[in-house]
């Protein structure tokens, strides 16, 4: 795995992460009671993105690292999502 294939994958999977970890305690400014005017009522109560970023760095590392393990052990590869047959067999040594 080449040093932008990594950095990509990180990015990846960070976004990934940060979009699952972003509704998780939300507190709207409906469910607060609070709404300021000028903002829908889904808006968050609270501006939590800081937090919620370093939370999915924390978590996006470590998944990156499983997943970057298993690219760079070959434990799985393209060929093994090759269902319909298409890439061409692989030539062996004579």
């Amino acid at each position: 795995m080449t040093i932008t294939a990594a950095f990509v994958l990180f990015a990846v999977v960070w976004f990934m992460v940060f979009f699952i970890v972003l509704p998780l305690r939300l507190t709207t400014q409906d469910d607060a009671g609070s709404v300021v005017p000028g903002t829908p009522r889904s808006a968050p109560r609270d501006e939590l993105v800081g937090r919620k970023a370093k939370i999915t760095t924390l978590f996006a590392i470590i998944v990156w690292g499983l997943l970057a393990g298993i690219i760079t052990s070959g434990a799985i590869s393209v060929r093994d999502f090759d269902w319909m047959g298409r890439m061409p067999p692989l030539t062996t040594p004579p």
